[in-house]
């Protein structure tokens, strides 16, 4: 599966974003996606995932209340709604695409990954 990501931009602190992440191909459905992101100088790390239902999702403990991610099978796309944004959200946001039924949080077990899209939140 082919993925791009868009939706990144700059924003001032306490603003949202909506992340979208378009998919290729007829298997969408069977794909768990995931949202990970870089900080300059820092290693990418996990943000959420969704189970390819939809039935399930995850977040990492710093996004958690304040981020959501979702998806829409019918349209191939998973999206990442990101509200009350901190300037350490700051950083360059991947999706991904799995082989599994859980939520993998390790980047290792994406197979498929899109460009990534700039956040910036200025303070």
């Amino acid at each position: 599966v082919q993925l791009q990501a868009s939706g990144g931009g700059l924003v001032q602190a306490g603003g949202s974003l909506r992340l979208s992440c378009a998919a290729s191909g007829r298997t969408f459905n069977t794909y768990t996606m995931g949202w990970f992101r870089q900080a300059p100088g820092k290693e990418r790390e996990f943000v959420a995932g969704i189970a390819w239902s939809g039935g399930s999702t995850y977040y990492a403990d710093s996004v958690k209340g304040r981020f959501t991610i979702s998806r829409d099978n019918a349209k191939n796309t998973v999206y990442l709604q990101m509200n009350s944004l901190k300037p350490e959200d700051t950083a360059v946001y991947y999706c991904a695409a799995a082989r599994s039924s859980a939520v993998p949080t390790r980047d290792d077990w994406y197979g498929s990954w899109g460009r990534g899209t700039l956040v910036t939140v200025s303070s």
